[in-house]
């Protein structure tokens, strides 16, 4: 490594370490100094600072060319990241097949989100060919390395039988994993499991553990489920009380059910 090189992993570890304390202003000025000497990470931190609107004015088009700029170099977050901004229409003109090439380069480099994105995108047909196998394989391979929403997609290949055998348990075992790093759709997705007895002994008290973890997190679904377990008395102790209570909190963000079952109680 150069003197220049060292200088620039200098400079872009004190814009880290201002960005961590949460001085966006110093951070952009110093990872704008490293980035400007060529330093791939320093280029990627500025462009999601672009992205995001922090220390600087948010500009999908600037942080597009920082995230080019590095991950011309091979930085595979970069490159997932741009991934990101095609398939968003972020900066640059939506385009599924551009999105999947950066999404594959990053992928190939073992990135977890390009790996579970690029699943998503071979999940929907979107800039390459349906495939529900691929898609599994790319969301194992992120699952693998504890990535949440592969865990949850994997998960739903399974209990739905896409591009794998139909295995209930193994459903479970998926959602578990990224219902235990706090990831709210998937403990929503475990509660259903248990109140259905589908890969797991039914519960309905399990089942009520796991929808309102994901309900405090404001997940609405898990809201008005919780909210007909309370009505029915399975898994808690009945009380139209709480069941108006968690119904209405998921009402206010547009679940139908939830409206229906409010609008009954009130009856």
């Amino acid at each position: 490594m150069d003197a220049n090189a060292d200088e620039a992993t200098d400079i872009a570890r004190e814009g880290h370490r201002a960005y961590e304390r949460g001085d966006y202003t110093k951070a952009c000025r110093l990872y704008r100094l490293a980035a400007g000497q060529g330093d791939a990470e320093s280029q990627n931190k500025l462009g999601l600072m672009y992205e995001r609107g922090l220390g600087v004015g948010q500009d999908y088009a600037e942080a597009c060319r920082l995230y080019q700029l590095a991950a011309d170099q091979g930085h595979a977050r970069a490159q997932c990241n741009l991934g990101t901004m095609y398939e968003g229409g972020h900066g640059v003109g939506r385009d599924y097949v551009e999105a999947c090439r950066w999404y594959r380069r990053a992928a190939d480099q073992g990135n977890a989100d390009a790996q579970c994105n690029l699943g998503l995108m071979y999940e929907g047909g979107r800039g390459v060919g349906q495939s529900d196998a691929e898609a599994c394989r790319l969301f194992r391979l992120a699952a693998d390395q504890d990535n949440a929403l592969a865990q949850l997609n994997l998960g739903t290949m399974y209990g739905e039988g896409r591009g794998v055998e139909q295995d209930h348990r193994e459903a479970c075992r998926w959602y578990r994993r990224a219902a235990d790093q706090g990831f709210a759709r998937a403990q929503f997705n475990l509660g259903l499991m248990y109140e259905g007895g589908r890969g797991v002994g039914r519960d309905y008290v399990e089942a009520c553990r796991w929808y309102r973890r994901a309900a405090v997190q404001g997940n609405a679904d898990a809201q008005c489920n919780l909210g007909l377990m309370y009505e029915e008395g399975c898994g808690v102790k009945q009380s139209d009380v709480e069941a108006c209570r968690w119904y209405r909190r998921a009402a206010v963000q547009g679940n139908a059910d939830a409206q229906c079952n409010l609008g009954l109680m009130y009856e």
